[in-house]
């Protein structure tokens, strides 16, 4: 990072006696923690009730493919929109008020979720979710990451993201146990419960300083002022778009996977994601506290990258030869991209305090909704290379991005947050 992308904020040190306190740090990780739980129920839920539900409202069996990516991209492209403008009122607001009002309106959206009898409301609803989903992960990283001590605080995001990870085999187990209806019921009743835990939480203190000292704060085109500064953003993003090529793509339509690999048992995309879910919960651990032993982010993900290539070439060839096989390859899949945990706080670490929330909950938003273009590319070569063959040409470009953009973000890990970027 060049000298005059940032200048110090050393005058500013550190938040008030309150948020010092081990009480105080560990509440904040608690509350991201099982907010993002919340988060990731509602997020995979759709993809574990989605032929069930779409069943339900009258779509007929051939449509359900294509209805099915409709409302995934809907859910995805309220995540876009909700990201810039979580991430702008993260830096402009606070990290607080963006991070229990995501939690409340993706609680609404899902309680509403419950009542849908059209293809229309239920892709209107799923937008309204996308958006509210789109807040917490980044508010709460980043508050967690201002918090805690520069040595130390990939702990704290690795609980967050090994906990909130753990949402999903949750909602895999109520999607399959109960109807789907309920199980969107379920999800907004947590989350509005959730919001009890507000009391007692405090604000970044790096952020007050910053808003005290009259800094522009959550631009979100600054991001984009300088070449550099553009070119670390970009490549944040793109570092993370492998992990949501394997839950958006090969996880949630699993089912269509298995039937064009000629399985007598296609497997079910419930079981799929909880297996898959599992696994990033095993990869997220086992990467945030390695990146914490050998002090590294990039040779953390890098290294996770490599085993996501070694998982996606075992999807195509070994999972398909029997339904034990298929869900073993989804736990090592999940496992392979559990850099979740790394890569957002990356995220966080690479950019300023004034615009650290905007970056922090744009980026992994992003790259969910990057699900969008990489559905679009994928229905767009079915016709050519088929279900599979189209699966393994959008993974292999999205691997070799990935890669690439790797080499170019410098080494984050203990890196004095306590900066503004001019």
């Amino acid at each position: 990072m060049s000298a005059g992308a940032m200048k110090s904020n050393a005058d500013a040190r550190r938040a008030g006696p309150a948020e010092r306190t081990t009480a105080g740090v560990g509440l904040a990780i608690l509350v991201a923690a099982l907010g993002y739980f919340v988060d990731i129920y509602d997020l995979i839920l759709f993809s574990i009730v989605r032929v069930t539900s779409l069943r339900a409202i009258g779509v007929p069996e051939a449509e359900l493919l294509d209805r099915g990516v409709l409302l995934l991209n809907m859910q995805m492209g309220g995540m876009l929109v909700g990201g810039v403008l979580w991430g702008v009122l993260g830096d402009k607001r606070g990290r607080l008020s963006v991070l229990f009002g995501s939690i409340f309106l993706y609680s609404l959206a899902n309680l509403a979720n419950a009542f849908v009898h059209d293809v229309p409301t239920y892709a209107a609803l799923r937008l309204i979710a996308g958006i509210g989903l789109a807040g917490e992960l980044g508010a709460g990283i980043t508050l967690v990451s201002e918090l805690m001590h520069r040595e130390s605080r990939g702990y704290g995001t690795t609980i967050i993201a090994t906990i909130g990870i753990c949402g999903a085999v949750v909602a895999a187990l109520v999607g399959e146990a109960f109807d789907w209806r309920t199980a969107y019921l379920v999800g907004g009743a947590l989350g509005i419960a959730l919001l009890a835990l507000r009391i007692g939480v405090y604000e970044s203190g790096m952020f007050e300083q910053v808003k005290q000292a009259g800094v522009a704060r959550g631009n979100f085109l600054s991001l984009f002022a300088r070449r550099e500064r553009a070119r670390r953003y970009v490549a944040v993003i793109l570092i993370g778009v492998p992990i949501w090529y394997v839950v958006g793509i090969l996880v949630t339509f699993s089912p269509e996977f298995g039937s064009a690999m000629a399985m007598a048992e296609p497997p079910s995309a419930g079981r799929a994601v909880m297996y898959t879910y599992i696994g990033l919960a095993l990869g997220d651990l086992a990467s945030g506290a390695a990146s914490q032993v050998w002090r590294s982010r990039k040779r953390i993900v890098g290294a996770f990258l490599g085993l996501t290539v070694l998982g996606v070439a075992a999807y195509f060839t070994i999972a398909p030869s029997s339904l034990v096989a298929f869900y073993a390859v989804c736990v090592a899949l999940g496992i392979a991209t559990g850099y979740w945990a790394v890569f957002v706080t990356i995220a966080s670490e690479q950019f300023g305090t004034n615009i650290r929330a905007t970056a922090t909950t744009t980026v992994p938003n992003f790259v969910r909704g990057a699900v969008v273009l990489l559905t679009s590319v994928f229905q767009l070569a079915k016709p050519a290379l088929g279900v599979v063959g189209s699966g393994i040409a959008v993974g292999a470009v999205a691997l070799a991005v990935a890669f690439a953009s790797l080499r170019g973000l410098d080494e984050t890990f203990g890196r004095d947050l306590d900066f503004v970027e001019e």
